[in-house]
């Protein structure tokens, strides 16, 4: 069975699956479907705050949408970025969203499963032709951008990319369609609850 009849049968069965509690709709990636859990409260704060930060900045005909699904099949990959920028059109055609018309993807890190994020879709999202990829981590209040898509290694790969920097650092999104600047100083963190930590007790 070849990749890309892999991938469509992955997606048949995505369609007829029902998550169980707790866990979202599966992506595709590898030839395999990747489970998430439910976002949790302070994610979707953030979710809301970055969305409500971009709209606002946003030129006419653009649009900041949230989990959203985008898939290349000739890569056999499907990805639900926590939030997209792209334009309102290609948002309500009627065939899957093609990643090429997403200008920028963000991320907020699971608990559960941060090498998703870190790793996976940052070799996922520019081979499948996202511009800008913002990575926003509430485990530890920091945030990862890259950009420039590069093929010089043999493979499509961000060229640029500011690791970990910690929220209330300027950040500048720097698009073809005008720079967005975000502040992260106000973002919640996850709580040790959240991350699924022991609480904290007193010494002694």
């Amino acid at each position: 069975m070849t990749e890309q009849a892999i991938y469509r049968h992955l997606r048949e069965l995505r369609e007829h699956f029902t998550p169980p509690p707790g866990f979202t709709y599966p992506e595709i990636s590898d030839g395999t479907l990747v489970m998430m859990m439910s976002p949790r409260p302070r994610h979707q704060v953030t979710a809301s705050d970055v969305r409500d930060q971009l709209v606002s900045q946003l030129p006419k005909g653009m649009g900041a949408f949230e989990a959203t699904d985008t898939d290349d099949d000739s890569l056999g990959k499907l990805r639900v970025p926590d939030i997209i920028v792209t334009s309102r059109e290609a948002m309500l055609t009627d065939d899957p969203l093609d990643p090429r018309e997403i200008l920028l993807a963000i991320e907020i890190v699971s608990p559960s499963n941060p090498s998703n994020d870190y790793e996976a879709k940052s070799r996922d999202y520019p081979a499948m032709g996202i511009a800008h990829y913002l990575i926003l981590d509430p485990r530890d209040g920091t945030w990862t951008y890259q950009w420039g898509i590069d093929t010089c290694g043999g493979r499509p790969a961000y060229g640029n990319r500011l690791r970990k920097q910690p929220y209330g650092t300027p950040l500048a999104i720097g698009t073809e369609l005008g720079t967005w600047k975000l502040d992260t100083s106000e973002l919640p963190l996850y709580t040790r609850k959240d991350m699924m930590l022991s609480p904290e007790t007193d010494a002694g």
